[in-house]
């Protein structure tokens, strides 16, 4: 991939359209970047919610997603200045993004087991996600998501030489798939990736609904309301798994038409990968009685401060 491909491939030539859409960016991702390390800083000042396991899970989400929505921010202005950057630092910086983006996904699957253990099995529940195996689980989530990119970047240091990292290029992840059985390769271990998710979550739904049916009262309730976020999280690895399917058809219209591939670019930026990573927080966030009334609980208290201060 050459320099000057590169640039064609990204560059635009409607700087109204780009400050527009960049602007929107800015928009939306600054109010959940708030929101996320609001309920982050919820999270690590009531004890009892760092020893319970759906939190703790849920708190990783919070941080891999602040810092995937900074590090494509970051991205996104640099493509709308035409800043070209080094390849060399674009790399790590890429390999670090995206493996934020691996955590929610992979996360998602660990929430919704710990849910199914909760519902179906609550007598094991405390023994099966215990704080030293939930500490092994949130190891293993970072580990493998690290560890894709990480495996990319080794294909890529046996396809090109030193001097490749000198260029100045746009910090967009294809510029690490450059053998096309590379990204072929990808495609498909993302594909059967997203599918094994997919079939977790169905089990633990089909499970949670055997439960809901057989059980009255309390129970019942928290079966129902169980199944209602393990339809949410299949809505967001729905959306996920577009975010996957979304560079195919990228490549596509950009073949026809660079200035439309840009825009639906960054259609599928907004639509795909912080619609999806906004879902988190409304699930565990609002819907989950503890945690709404944790984060009312601290917003009267800074607005009883800011009162005092006046």
């Amino acid at each position: 991939m050459s320099d000057n491909s590169s640039e064609k491939l990204l560059k635009s030539n409607d700087q109204t359209r780009l400050n527009i859409t960049t602007s929107l960016v800015q928009v939306l991702v600054w109010p959940f970047i708030t929101i996320n390390l609001f309920m982050y800083f919820v999270f690590r000042r009531k004890r009892a919610f760092r020893t319970e396991p759906r939190y703790l899970l849920f708190a990783q989400t919070l941080l891999a997603d602040s810092a995937l929505f900074l590090m494509t921010n970051f991205v996104v202005i640099t493509i709308n200045i035409h800043q070209l950057l080094p390849i060399g630092f674009c790399i790590p910086f890429l390999i670090v993004m995206y493996s934020f983006n691996q955590v929610s996904p992979t996360v998602i699957t660990a929430m919704c087991l710990e849910r199914y253990v909760a519902i179906c099995m609550p007598l094991r529940h405390v023994n099966i996600f215990s704080p030293i195996r939930t500490s092994i689980v949130i190891a293993s989530v970072w580990f493998l998501s690290f560890l894709k990119p990480f495996i990319d970047f080794l294909i890529l240091l046996s396809v090109v030489s030193h001097s490749y990292f000198k260029r100045l290029n746009f910090c967009y992840y294809e510029i690490m798939l450059l053998a096309k059985w590379h990204m072929m390769m990808r495609g498909n271990l993302y594909i059967m990736n997203y599918l094994a998710i997919l079939v977790i979550l169905l089990f633990c739904y089909a499970s949670i609904f055997r439960v809901a049916r057989r059980a009255s009262g309390t129970d019942k309730k928290a079966a129902a309301k169980g199944q209602r976020t393990l339809l949410l999280h299949m809505l967001q690895l729905f959306l996920c798994t577009l975010e996957i399917i979304c560079p195919y058809v990228e490549a596509r219209v950009m073949a026809v038409d660079v200035e439309v591939y840009l825009i639906l670019r960054y259609f599928n930026f907004l639509a795909f990968t912080i619609l999806s990573r906004a879902i988190i927080p409304l699930i565990y966030g609002f819907r989950d009685e503890r945690f709404y009334a944790a984060m009312k609980s601290y917003t009267k208290c800074n607005r009883n401060l800011v009162s005092a201060r006046k």
